[in-house]
């Protein structure tokens, strides 16, 4: 009997540690009791709130308390987002899938299918600013939008050109290192992400970076040998190599040598022309030879004659026949080849 209750209960451990709960409170009386939990597959998608990320909903009690639970999640860590809004049931809709909503808060975090996530009212009752996990990574993105308040109040300081410039390049450093010490490669998208934003002022300083520093290339192989299967792995590769075809593009290097192409496509071309000049010329010697076969062998002598615009008189002295016996041969070539004249003989033969 003990043993059968000790099997329950290492059965009923065992389903329980094969969960995750994501706990946590809002104040009820500044959002809605509804709550939500999303799955960020597309990490362009990290902020704002998308109707298709939405994977559960669950509705805060009378204190603000509200808890996520099961076991339907990834057992590898994914980016996930809980949010709240200010929105009425009417309007969630539309601004769940404009990926909009100005009345909101939300927090990003990372986790895997048996992870326990809690988030404790901070100072004020401010919600989603205290992240306690048994996973050591689930707290990243709040560590990475710490430093990105760091910066703004940075750029805030002095609002001049100068200073702007300066913290663009300082920041974007900053900021590409912190990530990498991170030591967790979907939390350095978070970072890559804002960093090569095309609306953003720091992507001049991606542009740039991109073309020498191998950075890229090593958070690759971070994600490939971490998150071999996962979607934003291949997301980031295929970005990756359309920002580096478009960057050579714009040097004037695609990768492509068109000079070779070029000479190619001429060495092609020149050699199509010389055999269908070939072709053509065996055509007409063959067409030649045809025509000349009706005739007989002193008519093929005469035409020879014919075709180097010889007179009759001229015909008859060196072939030592007479004129009348040329003329003879001539209308006799006329007939045989179909012509009228000898400029139309001359046609059959000369180009």
């Amino acid at each position: 009997m003990r043993l059968k209750i000790l099997l329950i209960f290492l059965a009923a451990s065992f389903v329980c540690q094969a969960q995750y709960s994501f706990s946590g409170y809002v104040n009820p009386e500044e959002w809605e009791n509804s709550v939500y939990l999303s799955i960020v597959e597309d990490y362009r998608k990290m902020s704002g709130v998308y109707a298709e990320q939405i994977i559960a909903k669950t509705t805060a009690d009378e204190t603000g308390f509200f808890e996520f639970k099961g076991n339907m999640l990834d057992d590898e860590n994914r980016i996930y987002r809980i949010h709240v809004d200010k929105c009425s049931d009417t309007q969630q809709d539309l601004n769940h899938f404009n990926g909009h909503c100005s009345d909101s808060e939300e927090l990003l975090f990372i986790a895997k299918n048996t992870d326990t996530l809690k988030l404790p009212f901070s100072f004020g009752n401010q919600v989603f600013c205290t992240v306690e996990s048994n996973n050591p990574k689930a707290n990243a993105f709040v560590k990475i939008d710490s430093l990105k308040n760091d910066m703004r109040f940075a750029y805030g300081e002095f609002r001049s050109e100068a200073n702007r410039k300066l913290n663009n390049k300082k920041w974007f450093k900053e900021l590409q290192y912190f990530g990498e010490a991170l030591d967790e490669p979907i939390a350095e998208l978070y970072i890559y992400s804002y960093l090569s934003d095309r609306s953003s002022d720091l992507h001049s300083y991606y542009v740039e970076d991109l073309k020498n520093n191998s950075y890229y290339d090593k958070l690759k192989s971070r994600l490939v040998t971490s998150y071999p299967n996962a979607p934003y792995t291949k997301q980031y590769t295929n970005e990756l190599e359309a920002d580096r075809f478009m960057l050579e593009a714009s040097n004037g290097d695609t990768g492509f040598n068109w000079s070779f192409y070029l000479y190619v496509v001429l060495g092609i071309s020149f050699f199509l022309n010389v055999f269908f000049l070939y072709r053509i010329w065996k055509q007409k010697q063959s067409k030649t030879k045809d025509l000349k076969d009706r005739l007989s062998k002193q008519e093929q002598v005469v035409l020879e004659h014919l075709l180097q615009d010889k007179t009759n008189k001229a015909i008859a002295e060196s072939l030592f026949l007479s004129v009348s016996t040329v003329k003879t041969h001539t209308n006799n070539i006329y007939k045989k080849l179909n012509v009228q004249s000898r400029d139309g003989a001359k046609s059959l033969f000369v180009k």
